[in-house]
């Protein structure tokens, strides 16, 4: 059975509040779970120490019968200690999108006119 620990949504409309359970993964996201984890309420501040509780025992116990967490909640472990740091590469975060390259070969291109009026007198 391969068993993932992930978050549960829970909350009302517009005012979400996550469960971090250990579940089946085969099982739907706010369905059945095996085990309550924790809990993550993102409408508190980041500083918060409220906004991100987990049952460190528990998730240790969890990792070591093969547990997969989400990447949500791996960041959340990375940064209560419980799980080694990942280096995450998105190559494409640096990329810029097709209107921004539109309009910097726009601005490009008005740009230059100038210089090549000059240039040419």
């Amino acid at each position: 059975m391969a068993m993932k620990i992930r978050l549960a949504r829970g909350g009302s409309k517009k005012r979400p509040h996550y469960a971090v359970v250990a579940a089946d993964a085969r099982m739907p996201r706010d369905g059945r779970f095996i085990e309550k984890l924790g809990t993550y309420n993102p409408l508190l501040a980041k500083d918060n120490e409220a906004r991100v509780q987990l049952n460190a025992e528990r998730i240790q116990y969890w990792l070591g019968q093969g547990a997969q967490p989400t990447d949500r909640v791996a960041r959340f472990l990375e940064a209560a200690g419980l799980v080694a740091k990942t280096e995450r590469n998105n190559p494409k975060k640096a990329v810029p999108g097709k209107a921004s390259t539109e309009r910097a070969a726009k601005k490009a291109a008005r740009d230059a006119a100038p210089a090549e009026e000059a240039a040419a007198e």
